[in-house]
């Protein structure tokens, strides 16, 4: 007999609807195989046969021995992991008349089999309930762990399930259970914008927090310079409480690509707060940007609507910070492999921190630097020029003095406010830019348009002119000021970029002045 089942194939952020053919008939050879799956299955898929034959015999099911013909279609793509044991398993019992097939064709399932029967979690559950719902399938059936995540996805039931048999029950029409119901936009403003650090837990730094939130304000990729403990970890980690709130549209997006990730709460469901990702110093650049040989999303990708975190920048591998040059400018990145090619957006911030030296006292205010000569020039140098070319402002991070710490009235801004300023800029910027398919920030801005945009008075252009001679600025440091400067502007709202803008974004420029490290 001859029976179809349906599962959900991921690939890059989107996924594909796989149709499993299973033929059950005939007698096999006495001694020879009589399992045969075909359709481009990876290893983890030919496993499939003993986890599914164990779990059967777990509840009283019967793999009898008759020839048994599995086919993945489409056949010409390559099928990934063990999430597609439940659809093959039910296939199996609907081929040999052990349960019934009539909801098979409304059905999408997914879900990886333990020798006991029950179901561990999948990857990709979002992106695959979106797809069964694109293509008209009525339910889906999927672990338990996973149901949250994918009923997001409204018109469609979604059933999670424990184990082989409760999906049984569901498909012969025995059981009673309830498709899982999220309300997804009650669900999104419950959870909105809710972190558990503030900007109001800090102590002085008032420079370091106006430098972030114009960083906020423009999209802008930053990297902090001082001394070791001055506090570019704690500031950083509450960047993303004054970017504007995630929309349900992006947080939708998010949630993809952790999901695909395998990295999403299952308590959760949504993604509602903007990512924050900090990965140590010792990572791989396929970690970062994503691939490997079942490729996946790197920490570019689950940073996407969010802050990239990159501490103690001259630590990490030159080779991993160079594969971060294209994804910055494209906001996304392309993995191709032999038989295919996916795409996961990459629309992040980047705040990196660093020492100023490798002793990290260099122009420290009270301790000496003991480096030796040169040694401040050769750490710096371990950043590309590409890379910093592509770092709008530079701040450099003071210790806190004690009088400040020990003051037990002080009253800092919470990150509301500086919030509230931030999202007005934005919508000036989204008004600005409207006509700008690609452009949403002024960080985003190509050179053409910064010289449409960012036009100074007679003034703005004088001191610029003497800043540039003055400080010896390199000529990279040029757009990079007028974007900043009109962020600045839009902070303050104003239509035209003043000569007070201006002289705050220069100040941003430290690593570009030539005799710094001197």
């Amino acid at each position: 007999m001859l029976v179809k089942t349906f599962a959900g194939a991921v690939y890059g952020v989107d996924a594909l609807t796989i149709t499993i053919e299973i033929n059950a008939g005939g007698k096999a050879a006495a001694g020879s195989n009589f399992y045969f799956l075909v359709g481009l299955p990876d290893n983890a898929v030919r496993e499939s046969r003993s986890r599914i034959e164990t779990a059967l015999a777990q509840f009283g099911f019967k793999f009898t021995r008759v020839k048994y013909v599995v086919n993945m279609a489409p056949a010409d793509i390559k099928k990934e992991g063990s999430a597609f044991d439940l659809p093959i398993a039910v296939g199996i019992l609907g081929a040999t008349n052990q349960i019934s097939t009539e909801l098979l064709d409304s059905t999408m399932l997914m879900g990886e089999l333990s020798l006991d029967g029950s179901l561990r979690p999948i990857k990709g559950a979002l992106p695959i309930a979106i797809q069964a719902r694109k293509e008209g399938f009525k339910r889906l059936i999927l672990p338990a762990s996973n149901a949250r995540e994918a009923a997001i996805v409204n018109d469609i039931d979604v059933f999670g399930v424990e184990n082989l048999q409760q999906a049984v029950d569901i498909l012969n029409g025995d059981s009673d259970r309830e498709p899982v119901r999220v309300e997804t936009r009650a669900e999104f403003a419950r959870h909105r914008n809710q972190y558990s650090v503030d900007f109001s837990d800090v102590k002085g730094q008032e420079s370091i927090k106006r430098a972030l939130e114009i960083a906020a304000a423009g999209s802008h990729n930053a990297i902090l310079i001082g001394p070791p403990g001055a506090g570019k970890t704690m500031l950083t980690r509450r960047l993303p409480t004054i970017l504007p709130p995630l929309t349900l549209a992006e947080a939708l997006e998010t949630t993809k690509i952790h999901s695909v990730a395998g990295v999403l709460d299952a308590k959760a469901g949504l993604v509602t707060v903007r990512p924050f990702r900090a990965p140590h110093h010792t990572i791989s650049d396929v970690a970062l940007v994503g691939g490997g040989s079942n490729p996946l999303p790197g920490e570019i990708s689950l940073a996407h609507f969010g802050v990239l975190f990159l501490d103690e920048l001259p630590e990490f591998k030159r080779s991993v910070l160079e594969v971060l040059r294209q994804p910055m400018e494209e906001r996304k990145i392309t993995i191709s492999r032999a038989r295919i090619t996916v795409e996961y957006p990459a629309n992040f911030m980047l705040v990196a921190s660093m020492n100023p030296c490798p002793c990290g006292y260099y122009n420290h205010p009270e301790k000496e630097c003991v480096c030796a000569p040169g040694a401040v020039k050769r750490y710096l140098n371990k950043i590309s020029g590409p890379l910093m070319d592509r770092i709008d402002l530079h701040v450099e991070v003071t210790p806190v003095s004690y009088e400040q710490l020990a003051k037990n009235d002080y009253s800092a801004e919470p990150s509301a406010a500086i919030a509230e300023r931030v999202i007005k800029a934005r919508e000036i910027q989204k008004n600005r830019f409207r006509d700008y398919p690609g452009v949403y920030a002024n960080a985003h801005m190509s050179g053409r348009l910064v010289q449409q945009i960012c036009k100074l008075d007679q003034a703005g252009i004088n001191l610029l002119k003497k800043s540039m001679e003055k400080l010896q600025l390199s000529a990279r440091a040029y757009d990079r000021i007028l974007k900043v400067s009109r962020t600045i502007a839009d902070l303050a709202g104003s239509d035209s970029i003043r000569i007070e803008h201006l002289a705050e974004a220069i100040r941003y420029r430290t690593l570009d002045r030539e005799n710094w490290a001197e």
